[in-house]
């Protein structure tokens, strides 16, 4: 019996040994064998370096599992921190921005000290502009196959709550407002940018919030031909930034869009007094034109309900 032990332990050793010789190494110190592709170095520094030596070389697949390796084992270290770090920059390498925005993430969520959070915040931000700027490339007959991108928001409410106070809050929140405008959610924009607004009133971006605001409501008064009171509001928006800005490169573009909403709203006016004149309701049709003459002098508008006003005496 003892034999044919023997027996199978030396076929066992000469099958199986060889192919596992190069994976499996008995080590005295442990008593047992063990494979170095599963074991971690004695100290995080050292194994932070393991793991940046494949970072170095581009071997990337390898780099994440050896950083993956010391957080594990090291999650007190502080290369823990570091490890995670490249983790992210490993997926901006792979060009995987959002992945990588989420491996930063973890960063700030379990190492809120790391002397690396403010420099996250910064990439964080670039990614957040980096999903913005693909998202417009894309043309909008992919946006309508696809849909839109709402990880954008996700990633600049990130930014800003990680450094609500940090030079990249504001224009964050801004560029929410700008995402949201773009998307056509005018009612969603406008709360964004007067988010900006008070949140960061002193900001540059506080500036350019408020002209968009105006720019929301004008888009918004364009889905409502009678509705006059959004684009008042749109109008109303224009002049106090004129008013407050008056030496911003916005102020004439702002000025333009005055003029053109109140030309749009002398033409409104005008389409209610001919509706009131075809109804022979020519008392309210005469109020208003007369409104138009009065209110409207600066527009074509004027002109015609002149007209009007004198060919039904």
């Amino acid at each position: 019996m003892m034999f044919r032990r023997v027996l199978i332990f030396l076929v066992f050793i000469c099958v199986f040994v060889p192919q596992a010789h190069a994976v499996w190494i008995w080590t005295p110190q442990t008593g047992k064998f063990i494979n170095p592709k599963w074991s971690v170095k004695s100290t995080p520094k050292e194994q932070l370096e393991y793991g940046m030596a494949f970072f170095n070389g581009k071997k990337y697949n390898e780099a994440i599992s050896e950083f993956k390796k010391l957080i594990r084992h090291y999650p007190r270290a502080k290369e823990a921190p570091e490890a995670q770090y490249y983790i992210g920059k490993i997926q901006e390498e792979l060009n995987k921005p959002y992945e990588a925005f989420k491996a930063y993430q973890v960063v700030i969520d379990k190492y809120p000290f790391s002397e690396r959070a403010g420099e996250i915040v910064g990439l964080q931000y670039q990614i957040g502009n980096q999903l913005l700027e693909g998202r417009n490339k894309r043309g909008k007959w992919v946006e309508v196959l696809v849909g839109g991108d709402d990880r954008v928001i996700e990633v600049f409410r990130a930014v800003i709550k990680n450094a609500p106070y940090g030079k990249y809050a504001a224009i964050a929140q801004y560029k929410i407002g700008l995402y949201l405008k773009e998307k056509g959610l005018f009612d969603e924009a406008r709360d964004e940018f007067e988010k900006t607004m008070n949140d960061y009133p002193t900001s540059e971006w506080a500036k350019a919030a408020q002209f968009q605001i105006a720019m929301a409501d004008t888009k918004r008064s364009a889905n409502a031909q009678h509705e006059q009171k959004t684009t008042k509001l749109a109008i109303d928006g224009f002049k106090e930034f004129v008013k407050s800005h008056p030496e911003s490169e916005l102020t004439p573009q702002a000025k333009e869009q005055i003029a053109r909403l109140r030309d749009k709203e002398a033409e409104n006016s005008f389409l209610v007094a001919k509706f009131y004149e075809k109804q022979h309701n020519l008392k309210s049709a005469r109020l208003y034109y007369r409104d138009i003459v009065d209110k409207y002098a600066d527009t074509a508008w004027a002109s015609k309900a002149l007209a009007r006003l004198q060919g039904n005496r």
